[in-house]
């Protein structure tokens, strides 16, 4: 069954994260629709890792609810968080995590693999050809640049072709140049397949590429909209 298009992405309600006796969130609530570019902005320790973390069904809530196109992923079991993770969700790191004796086509194909996925090579290079770097694919990470590396990261995050990506400072170890490179491909990816992305960014640059900004701050939003 496709997606209900007016159902939300990433919908936190009323969420309170605490780790003993420390409020990492306090009280978000945040609807984020399909198609959109948003900026999590705020300084080290404002809750920006914290709501990924939830966002990305890796943590839960103390109290309130996190719903993942309209899935809470309160009182999911193991496998349910997999598959959960599995088809709906990829992620971007700031340091890659490409594992070094894969070849690119190996490392995006690698999702499909433990999923048993079929036509994962096939898939895999599609999605290479995705984020322009058809004819790479038998490299291997030490072979690549960092914004190339970089790229086979989206390329692996995007080939099971989730709804929601989460991107952790995607340009944080980019030259100025290659980080603009970066975000005008997720640019693209919002615009042309309807994916929603959460970007947690320090980086003024990145704000400009996003549809939305969310400023935290002592684990609040301190813009709601």
């Amino acid at each position: 069954m496709p997606p209900n298009p007016e159902t939300p992405v990433l919908q936190f309600s009323g969420v309170h994260r605490k780790y003993q006796n420390v409020s990492a969130l306090d009280g978000v609530s945040l609807s984020i629709p399909p198609g959109q570019l948003l900026a999590l902005v705020g300084r080290s320790g404002c809750g920006k890792s914290t709501l990924l973390n939830l966002a990305g069904a890796m943590d839960f809530p103390t109290s309130g609810t996190v719903h993942i196109d309209g899935q809470s992923t309160t009182g999911l079991d193991d496998r349910a968080l997999t598959r959960l993770r599995r088809d709906k969700i990829g992620f971007i790191f700031q340091s890659f995590q490409l594992l070094p004796n894969l070849t690119a086509a190996e490392n995006v194909e690698l999702p499909l693999l433990l999923a048993g996925q079929p036509q994962a090579r096939e898939r895999a290079l599609e999605r290479l050809d995705r984020v322009e770097l058809d004819g790479l694919g038998h490299r291997y990470p030490h072979q690549l640049s960092g914004g190339q590396m970089q790229r086979v990261a989206i390329a692996r995050a995007l080939v099971h072709r989730p709804r929601l990506l989460l991107a952790d400072e995607p340009i944080g170890n980019l030259d100025s140049t290659t980080g603009a490179t970066i975000l005008t491909l997720l640019r693209k990816i919002v615009s042309e397949e309807q994916a929603t992305i959460v970007m947690a960014t320090h980086s003024p640059e990145s704000t400009a590429f996003a549809d939305r900004i969310i400023e935290m701050r002592d684990g609040r939003i301190t813009n709601p909209s």
